[in-house]
């Protein structure tokens, strides 16, 4: 394990209680705050262990640095990607590094417009949420238990409208909802209640029926009703990692890409240090890190060493890891199964082509039946979709496509806007990770996909080590 001399201990502890603490694994702890000119260092004094993290925006002119050391566990590199993701933060460079007992990390992160974090309540946010559990961060105290809804199946043109009548048909009211469909397969977070009472289904027979009418709907269906305070807006990537995990579950990496990726992905053992070294190139988006890392731990593979950078467009990650065990990848079949894993988890989320984004003010009965079969009769297929409600505001995002999985036209968009409505319907072209509004008959702009750029990494345990030890720029 690495001392880093720059480590600041409170004052009561002498030389023999931090030895005791740095030998320990964490259990029950206390929150003590210093300020240390431009950065906050917040100390986790757990019975017998020390979490440091420090949030820094002296050092670096783009981004803020968020340092995280901690004693070494299952899922503790998730569980802070976790934070930041939730948090709608860019991880723009990252250095990670967890031999040992020891876990050391360097974050370079952003707001969403790509600029330093200045809001003292995100601050607080990471302080508050890092070092805490998954299972605590994500339920909303208060909040009402909703009726779950997993669906997994293939999917098809209208399915979604379909699946959405069938529930107003039950008097469901859909109070959240995520959906992704990738190379043919879909799965679906549907949270519902009781159209007249408000409340989650409570009703066995009930549930009986939604299960059978969905399975009739979904060709080859795996369905699961369950009762739950978290959803697709409290539960934050919860969620998504419950969608990885059902469509990886459903093997939609194995049916062959749907389309043209830009994802590439190679695996290749370290022998003399026993690593399999992954390397992942393709365009950069929000949420990427976070998809990447959540597929490794669901593979039971712990990531050891790893260093994420992004250049304009174009994001890079090469991680070292091993199984649980400690043992690398160890066969041509299994290599091959991370690589298809991973490009579909990264390519599940991407989008390239419209997104739709439909407001009401009465977030009323059989308003996305509605929607949704809009869409169909306009020849749209819908590749992901968000549905949230906000007292009696519904909040819903679509990204669609035609039948045949290509953009849809201008003529077809004038048409949507004047079916919906253009003060309830949004329309925005997504192209080459920028985002453009698109208001009736327009003149629209082509944008084109820059070229791949490959990352050199060199050494990378040195250079983990360097970073995390010495970061003084953030060139």
């Amino acid at each position: 394990m690495i001392e880093k001399k720059d480590m600041d201990w409170p004052a009561s502890l002498d030389e023999y209680q931090k030895l005791v603490i740095r030998m320990n694994t964490p259990r029950s702890g206390i929150l003590l705050f210093r300020l240390d000119g431009t950065s906050l260092v917040v100390y986790l004094l757990f019975e017998f262990f020390l979490f440091r993290v420090v949030i820094d925006n002296a050092v670096c002119a783009t981004a803020t640095l968020v340092k995280v050391d901690s004693a070494r566990k299952d899922g503790i590199l998730l569980e802070a990607v976790q934070v930041l993701t939730d948090l709608d933060l860019s991880i723009k460079k990252a250095y990670i590094s967890s031999d040992g007992r020891w876990f050391m990390d360097v974050f370079h992160v952003t707001d969403r417009y790509g600029e330093k974090l200045a809001d003292e309540r995100v601050i607080s946010d990471i302080e508050r949420s890092l070092g805490a559990s998954d299972e605590a961060a994500v339920v909303s105290v208060g909040m009402d238990p909703l009726t779950t809804l997993e669906l997994t199946g293939a999917d098809r043109p209208g399915l979604l409208s379909e699946v959405f009548a069938v529930l107003s048909d039950l008097h469901c009211i859909v109070a959240e909802a995520k959906l992704w469909t990738h190379n043919g397969r879909i799965a679906a977070l549907i949270f519902v209640k009781e159209e007249d009472s408000g409340l989650r289904i409570e009703d066995s027979e009930k549930i009986r029926r939604i299960e059978a009418r969905l399975r009739n709907v979904v060709r080859g269906a795996t369905t699961a009703v369950s009762s739950s305070a978290i959803t697709a807006s409290s539960g934050g990537t919860y969620v998504d990692r419950r969608l990885h995990q059902m469509m990886f579950a459903d093997r939609d990496y194995e049916r062959g890409n749907s389309g043209v990726s830009e994802t590439s992905v190679s695996v290749q053992n370290w022998t003399e240090r026993g690593y399999s070294i992954v390397n992942v190139q393709c365009r950069d988006r929000p949420k990427l890190l976070f998809d990447v890392i959540c597929t490794l731990t669901d593979m039971e593979y712990v990531v050891f060493h790893g260093t994420i950078d992004t250049t304009g467009d174009r994001a890079g990650q090469e991680f070292c890891i091993r199984h649980s065990d400690g043992s690398p990848i160890s066969s041509e079949a299994e290599r091959q199964r991370v690589i298809q894993c991973l490009q579909a988890a990264i390519d599940r989320r991407a989008s390239e082509g419209f997104r739709l984004e439909l407001c009401a003010t009465n977030d009323r009965s059989g308003l996305l039946a509605e929607a949704t079969r809009t869409f169909r009769e306009n020849g749209l297929s819908v590749t992901r979709a968000e549905v949230s409600t906000k007292g009696d505001m519904a909040l819903n995002m679509f990204y669609v496509t035609d039948a045949a999985g290509h953009p849809i036209d201008r003529k077809t968009i004038d048409a949507l806007i004047e079916r919906v409505g253009a003060g309830r319907l949004k329309v925005y072209e997504d192209r080459s990770n920028q985002t453009k509004h698109m208001q009736p008959n327009s003149a629209q702009e082509e944008s084109s996909i820059a070229g791949a750029g490959l990352l050199y990494l060199g050494s990378l345990v040195r250079k983990n080590l360097y970073n995390l030890g010495l970061i003084r720029s953030c060139s």
